[in-house]
């Protein structure tokens, strides 16, 4: 079989984006949108995927599914990770943390929509992945090792703060950190059922709204 070429991975690109297109049109009612934004499309179509998971799973890597990427941890379908970006509202210059950096894929992809990204991840392994990553597209986002339910005090307030694993209730020091106004996207619930829920306001009257079922692995600290 001939290697892929760049020109495939452009189609394939495409194609995840139609097929993200087709769940934010079904999900409408859950997320308040029918559609991608403008500048969230561009970065879909133009951060490289494949390069955000092992080697060996470039070929399935824009597929709408979930891969594993090590330590018990995978990448986040497409659509499902379309739809947390989403839920932010991000705008360009906005300070975002994220919570879970993996082998950053979606740092990079809001990174590339101008957002100013700062990313925690427990795993030393993924944050030194992710940072020769980060260094070889020349994205700006800053990442360390650390315990992301703390967050980054020493960058707060964000205006939106991102979570990718699971918790039972919005983290204390994450609220704090949230700027007046901002937004957190967090999957909330135990280990068998969670939701995808959308957290707005100051921490002694945070509202929550839940936006759709999913299952994400449980939040680490240490």
């Amino acid at each position: 079989m001939k290697p892929l070429t760049e020109q495939h991975l452009a189609l394939f690109r495409r194609h995840m984006v139609e097929i993200i297109d087709l769940h934010f049109d079904l999900a409408s009612d859950e997320l308040g949108r029918g559609e991608l934004s403008p500048g969230l499309r561009r970065a879909l179509l133009d951060v490289p995927r494949h390069l955000f998971v092992p080697e060996q799973l470039a070929a399935v890597a824009y597929q709408d599914t979930p891969l594993p990427i090590g330590f018990d941890k995978t990448l986040s379908q497409p659509f499902i990770a379309a739809a947390m970006i989403e839920l932010l509202e991000l705008q360009p210059g906005q300070k975002v943390l994220e919570v879970g950096t993996g082998l950053g894929y979606q740092a990079t992809v809001m990174a590339e929509m101008g957002a100013d990204v700062f990313s925690v991840d427990v795993v030393e392994e993924f944050v030194e992945a992710a940072t020769l990553r980060f260094a070889a597209l020349g994205s700006p986002v800053q990442a360390r090792v650390g315990d992301g339910s703390r967050g980054w005090p020493e960058h707060a307030p964000f205006a939106a703060i991102l979570v990718t694993a699971a918790a039972s209730e919005p983290p204390a020091a994450l609220l704090d950190q949230l700027a007046p106004g901002g937004r957190m996207v967090i999957p909330l619930g135990g280990s068998d059922a969670q939701q995808l829920t959308v957290v707005t306001g100051a921490k002694s009257d945070a509202a929550q709204r839940a936006v759709m079922p999913v299952r994400f692995t449980q939040l680490e600290t240490g």
